[in-house]
């Protein structure tokens, strides 16, 4: 497959019609987003840097984002492309250009997580990490005291408000 003409783009947000392209690309290679809605993926992708789309002309065939607190850790998300396009060293591509982005480039360690793509990620230089995951699943909890952000000295602390 000749892949000369696919463009892989950094972007900051969506536009409607994209992502609905998006969801589309999650539907057909992504059966861990299928559910997704576009609403839903506004948001992540707000919450996310750097973002990276791939285009063959006007269509969406790949994305991934990454979250990151700068220096320590990050985490690779939602490393799609769609099955017309695999094999073709594009899901490679799409990861390496996640991390070489200036917010990744240097962070200490980065984490993604996979259901059965374990020998993909490693041929990259990903390695099985046994030691430190867990996960929190989305439940009710409990209301925390309100707090109140007091700035004392040059950092801030949280005391509760009565």
């Amino acid at each position: 497959m000749d892949c000369s003409h696919i463009q892989f783009r950094y972007t900051d947000t969506l536009n409607p019609a994209q992502l609905q392209q998006l969801i589309e690309l999650f539907q057909a290679a992504a059966f861990w987003a299928s559910d997704r809605t576009a609403e839903e993926m506004a948001i992540a992708i707000a919450h996310s840097h750097p973002v990276v789309t791939v285009w063959d002309h006007n269509r969406m065939i790949g994305f991934s984002r990454a979250t990151s607190d700068g220096v320590f850790r990050a985490t690779i998300w939602d490393v799609v492309i769609h099955p017309d396009y695999q094999g073709a060293g594009l899901g490679r591509k799409v990861v390496q250009t996640v991390l070489s982005h200036p917010l990744m480039s240097r962070i200490e360690r980065v984490y993604l997580m996979t259901t059965n793509q374990q020998a993909f990620y490693e041929r990259i230089g990903f390695e099985e990490n046994q030691t430190t995951t867990m996960v929190l699943f989305h439940r009710e909890i409990e209301p925390v005291p309100s707090l109140a952000a007091v700035e004392v000295g040059a950092r801030e602390q949280w005391v509760e408000v009565e």
